[in-house]
């Protein structure tokens, strides 16, 4: 039997350690998202760059714009295409936990602090995904963030997953399992619920789900907020 939905805030008090949702805004995220898409591009500016200089080292600079350059040469791209590009860009990078990479027990790592310290864990895979497809025009409705449980590892996992068509079979882009895979070929998930910047859905492996509220009811955002701001305050 499917786990009765509580209430959003009960799924996330009861999440394993790899679901690490932190109390920050996910709509705040998909603000600076709609506004990257529509530029068409990232958009970095030699302000944004230095930062990242400063912070992250002279190597870093060279990895954010190769993401910038992934971003414009594949705006007109096929949405295949789009997928593909994206989930292997990011999955070149390597898995870190939150307690050793910022040693913190939670912690939402912005695509910029993804990118500049060459890693994260599953959440900063999926949502640096997410804002990548979301910066190259795929529209909001097709894409989805994911919470699992990856049954192989017995924990939980956070994947992104496009939907073709509404009320159809979605594709799962995985840090895990990088092959982009329908999800019903992925019997190693079982999907809990997903959002994005629209809504709230409990989630399953065919078609859409059933919403049951905003993504505002994913309360858990104030330092992510505070980082991502700073960080488009650069640009």
């Amino acid at each position: 039997m499917p786990t009765p939905l509580l209430s959003v805030a009960a799924l996330v008090r009861s999440r394993p350690w790899c679901l690490l949702l932190p109390r920050r805004s996910l709509l705040i995220v998909i603000g600076w998202v709609a506004s990257v898409a529509l530029a068409s591009s990232l958009g970095l500016t030699d302000t944004m760059l230095a930062m990242v200089v400063d912070t992250y080292g002279k190597s870093a600079k060279a990895r954010v714009l190769k993401w910038q350059r992934l971003v414009d040469e594949n705006m007109n791209a096929t949405d295949t295409i789009k997928l593909e590009v994206v989930n292997k860009f990011f999955n070149d990078y390597r898995f870190l936990s939150d307690a050793k990479h910022w040693h913190k027990e939670d912690y939402w790592a912005t695509p910029i602090e993804f990118i500049g310290t060459k890693g994260g864990d599953c959440e900063d895979f999926a949502i640096a995904k997410y804002i990548t497809l979301r910066a190259l025009n795929i529209p909001d409705h097709r894409l989805r963030i994911t919470y699992v449980t990856a049954l192989h590892l017995n924990q939980a996992h956070m994947v992104l997953t496009y939907y073709p068509m509404p009320k159809t079979i979605p594709l799962v882009l995985d840090n895990i399992d990088q092959r982009i895979l329908p999800a019903n070929q992925r019997g190693d998930l079982k999907p809990l619920y997903s959002f994005n910047g629209d809504g709230l859905w409990l989630a399953k492996m065919r078609g859409e789900g059933r919403r049951v509220g905003s993504a505002d009811d994913l309360d858990m955002w104030k330092d992510f907020v505070v980082r991502l701001e700073d960080e488009r305050g650069s640009l």
